[in-house]
């Protein structure tokens, strides 16, 4: 588990940059405004799907599940058992799990980068934004 973690931080701050570059040098000044508001809807976004996730996870499935209740529903319910739990674990260890679940919207948005041509890219460029903040909202959904 530490190794994927591992694994998970590095391809994330690896993705992360990569899409950083090619957002900024792609801002301009007239779309601002949208682009703070993919921000702000990447936001509400994150902070809603990991609250239903929070839910689903506390409330359905059984710790005794062979892959899932080890790895997936333990972990969220420990917190009720021991509210500081968190507080014990390193950095990696918190937010792995987070980063991981973020890595197939990062891809997606680096191969569009590379791949698509220009006029696709500034004809979505809000959205790509969203997904991009929204990758950021939801790896920090720990913190």
């Amino acid at each position: 588990k530490r190794t994927q973690e591992c694994i998970c931080v590095g391809i994330f701050i690896t993705l992360m940059a990569v899409n950083s570059f090619f957002i900024v040098i792609r801002l301009r000044l007239e779309n601002l405004s949208s682009i703070l508001l993919a921000g702000l809807c990447g936001i509400v976004t994150a902070d809603f799907i990991s609250g239903l996730v929070h839910w689903a996870a506390d409330t359905w499935g059984s710790i005794e599940l062979p892959i899932l209740g080890k790895n997936f529903l333990r972990p969220f319910r420990e917190h009720h058992i021991d509210p500081t739990s968190i507080t014990r674990h390193d950095w990696i260890e918190t937010n792995g799990d987070n980063f991981a679940v973020t890595i197939p919207a990062l891809s997606k948005l680096t191969w569009d980068f590379l791949i698509l041509p220009e006029t696709d890219i500034e004809g979505r460029f809000e959205w790509i934004c969203y997904w991009w903040q929204l990758a950021i909202f939801v790896a920090m959904t720990n913190q």
